[in-house]
């Protein structure tokens, strides 16, 4: 192979091998180019090897990227009692929790899988599928999810409720690199590719009392995914370092750089009478967490407690109790 020199103001390069010429070239023109076999120097617009690997190097497509995750639009509707319409296009999918669905267009096919459907029905074999499965039954979820699939034309709507007075949160995986921690009873719905998987707490006393359990899940992909938190919702960036004490409930969803320990809430007298049980959750950047104001649990356990069966407030403030229903006829 023969080696080149370049001149540029009487300044010379080389030697140079071709892609190395073609590289200086590019950028830089005005100049003469020089190799074994020229009867002299070549205005470096007149030679002919840059001129064809130039053409190659531009006529060559770019690299493709392989996207696993079905690409969806969607609209998030209400405020209190929120649900999520996505949009597909033909041949696009969501998946979404058993029961979880509002309503759908015609043209969008209803079918329930085996494990998280990520996989297509050519793609992964039993093992994957029964893996998949194994890992929401850890979660408390059903081995079952529903994907819906628009076959007709155009665009078609489906729509997910949420299970209880909240917010729905839309997030992109490739914003949090790929990977997203969220409590078991989170997820809503995503885009037909993402994985549903499982993440483990490592220390005991953090599953034991870090009020999620030894188990959490992991939403991995390139999709978008949308969570779940009951109340209002706040999102926090947090530092290198930056530390935030929160009760053990209130956690969402959290990238995977952010460490998740639990705390002692104080002394004795803090701990039985402060109304924040024994420890706190205890989150360390870097990284992003998401925090409801309202976790389900503290709802249930205020409904719980004032259920009449178990001897709360049966007469709506009437001083009469139960005889004031007898009166208004609020016998049940």
């Amino acid at each position: 192979m023969s080696s080149w020199y370049l001149s540029y103001n009487g300044e010379q390069m080389g030697p140079l091998t071709l892609a190395d010429a073609i590289a200086q070239t590019t950028t830089n023109k005005d100049g003469h180019a020089w190799r074994e076999g020229f009867a002299e120097w070549l205005p470096i617009s007149q030679v002919g090897e840059f001129q064809q690997l130039a053409n190659s190097q531009v006529s060559a497509p770019p690299p493709v990227t392989t996207v696993s995750s079905d690409e969806i639009d969607f609209t998030i509707h209400g405020s209190e009692m929120q649900f999520v319409e996505i949009e597909l296009d033909p041949g696009e999918s969501a998946v979404a929790e058993a029961g979880a669905m509002m309503y759908k267009d015609a043209t969008i096919n209803l079918d329930t899988v085996f494990g998280d459907g990520s996989h297509n029905d050519n793609q992964g074999g039993f093992m994957d599928k029964l893996l998949g499965a194994g890992k929401r039954l850890i979660t408390g979820e059903s081995m079952f999810t529903t994907v819906f699939t628009h076959e007709g034309t155009g665009k078609a709507h489906v729509a997910f409720g949420a299970p209880f007075p909240g917010n729905i949160i839309p997030i992109t995986l490739p914003n949090v690199n790929g990977v997203l921690i969220c409590q078991k009873d989170s997820f809503l719905c995503a885009a037909k590719g993402v994985a549903i998987g499982i993440h483990f707490q490592k220390k005991i006393l953090t599953g034991l009392f870090g009020g999620e359990g030894f188990v959490m899940q992991r939403l991995e992909g390139d999709g978008m995914v949308f969570v779940h938190a009951g109340g209002t919702v706040i999102e926090r960036e947090l530092e290198e370092g930056e530390i935030l004490h929160v009760d053990t409930g209130c956690i969402v969803a959290m990238t995977q750089t952010v460490e998740f320990d639990i705390q002692k809430v104080g002394g004795i007298k803090s701990a039985l009478f402060g109304g924040e049980g024994l420890f706190f959750a205890r989150v360390q950047g870097p990284g992003k967490i998401w925090m409801q104001s309202l976790p389900f649990s503290r709802l249930a356990g205020r409904m719980l407690a004032s259920a009449p069966q178990n001897g709360g407030s049966q007469g709506e403030g009437s001083v009469l109790g139960g005889l004031g229903n007898l009166i208004d006829g609020d016998n049940f």
